[in-house]
């Protein structure tokens, strides 16, 4: 299983790059959104990769951040969207934005992406709604580990993210919560101690 590469960008197109590492040029597929973040032809590049395995097929595909790859991970287990869509939806809204729609059922922002219909839309929403919780989690948050989804630390950061804080900054003040509270606290008492640490 191959999770990351390090090298130099090789070529790219509108849909996959070639990153060269140590002369094998590895051909990474990835969203506009990953790609427009590489660099020019010749810089340096580091990206978190997805290996896909078929019978008559392998692919890698790539990812500038590992909150983007968890993402996808979690688009791709709906029923319906496979690689091409989740990497148009993760083209068309960032992380926090897919998020956003989730949690608040936002259909039409959803179908800015190329390929989601209305009704696969609906889908995601309804199916992600209780998981994505765990995936903002942490993100760009050194030391804080993420939580299983549905998890009560896993709902406080989406309760606090609901309310515009950004992810990092939930995270780390759901983290100090959870330090000052200790052991099993409610959602509730999780949320009003984390408002208070971010409020600081």
């Amino acid at each position: 299983m191959i999770a990351k590469l390090r090298g130099q960008l090789d070529s790219f197109t509108a849909d996959h790059a070639v990153i060269d590492v140590n002369g094998v040029g590895y051909l990474v597929f990835a969203s506009s959104r990953t790609l427009s973040a590489l660099g020019a032809i010749g810089s340096d590049v580091v990206v978190h990769t997805e290996m896909q395995v078929s019978e008559d097929d392998i692919r890698l595909i790539g990812f500038a951040t590992g909150e983007e790859r968890d993402w996808f991970r979690l688009l791709t287990s709906v029923q319906g969207v496979g690689t091409r869509v989740a990497l148009a939806l993760l083209s068309a809204l960032t992380g926090d934005e897919i998020h956003r729609a989730i949690a608040s059922g936002d259909h039409r922002m959803l179908g800015r992406a190329n390929g989601v219909g209305p009704k696969l839309a609906q889908r995601i929403a309804h199916e992600l709604k209780d998981k994505a919780g765990g995936v903002v989690l942490g993100a760009g948050v050194p030391g804080v580990a993420p939580p299983p989804p549905g998890s009560v630390s896993a709902d406080a950061v989406s309760a606090l993210s609901n309310l515009g804080f950004r992810p990092a900054e939930a995270a780390s003040a759901v983290a100090k919560a959870e330090a000052e509270l200790g052991p099993g606290p409610t959602l509730d008492a999780l949320v009003r101690t984390a408002l208070k640490k971010a409020a600081k």
